[in-house]
């Protein structure tokens, strides 16, 4: 057998270990990465409507950080590949860096987008739904996706976010909600009298088979909130579900306002002020 052919196939040999190799380390590569996503999936599975939401926008977030661990893999393969076949990698990877640094100059706020939206997903601040309050608007979340969250405020706008420009996030939807209820009675009113119709109508109030369903607690009777010149200022507290504090808040208020009637409570009215006396005559001679 030639020398020259011995000397190509020990070099075909070894080159094709080498490439033997890197294609068997993409391969475990791959697959460690697909279990990883797929377990994310897993841990988010459950039959509650706001779990199959989570559930579905985790399946979204697994699909997109495999596809780039994938496009990551095969092009470290294909880069440690290239010198077993003559090719000089050095071109190739300036070229790389230089492409991959103009993008990163050039999308910055798309990479921010996703880094925040990936947090929010991940860390479960909010799903489509829920009622949030961020950058100064209320509204519910209608779609969310790593790069924008799109909310209805209650003037029934639009109001699209980029998720880079999302900080501090109220989210409104989560376990319960609660309100306070004040009324205002005069300066000179009796505050016992009134305390007692609160307590009475706030009594009815968790007795009522048709609200007590929507409450949580209470509704609590707190006592005298603040005094002033304009009236006495009495505060209930109430915890309901969630999305039902505004109608547990307006039936709590049609409720005090027959109960005050009843007992002859009045409500804070405005002072008035009267000037008696002659009003100064203007002088002709000026």
């Amino acid at each position: 057998m030639p020398e020259s052919f011995t000397r190509w196939a020990e070099i075909a040999g070894t080159r094709g270990l080498r490439l033997l190799a890197i294609a068997i380390i993409a391969f475990i590569l791959a697959r460690i990465l697909k279990a990883l996503t797929g377990r994310l999936v897993q841990l988010a599975k459950s039959q509650t409507r706001v779990a199959l939401l989570r559930e579905q926008q985790t399946r979204t977030v697994a699909g997109i950080l495999y596809s780039l661990g994938i496009t990551l893999i095969l092009f470290a393969a294909i880069l440690t590949a290239l010198p077993e076949f003559g090719f000089n990698i050095t071109p190739v990877a300036a070229a790389a860096s230089l492409a991959s640094l103009a993008v990163g100059f050039g999308a910055q706020s798309l990479i921010k987008d996703l880094i925040n939206g990936f947090f929010i997903v991940f860390e479960d601040q909010y799903v489509v739904g829920d009622l949030i309050q961020a950058n100064g608007e209320v509204g519910r979340v209608e779609y969310l996706t790593l790069r924008r969250t799109v909310i209805r405020n209650p003037a029934g706008a639009l109001v699209i976010m980029p998720n880079s420009l999302i900080g501090q996030v109220s989210n409104l939807s989560r376990d319960w909600s609660q309100v306070f209820v004040d009324v205002t009675i005069p300066s000179d009113e009796l505050a016992g009298r009134a305390l007692a119709t609160l307590e009475k109508v706030a009594g009815d109030f968790r007795n009522d088979a048709d609200w007590s369903q929507a409450v949580v607690d209470g509704p609590r009777v707190l006592g005298i909130e603040s005094l002033s010149l304009d009236g006495t200022v009495l505060r209930l507290q109430v915890k309901t579900i969630l999305n039902r504090k505004d109608d547990v808040a307006r039936e709590l208020r049609r409720r005090i306002k027959i109960g005050f009637e009843q007992s002859r409570i009045p409500l804070c009215h405005t002072h008035k002020v009267a000037l008696q006396g002659e009003l100064p005559q203007p002088n002709p001679n000026e």
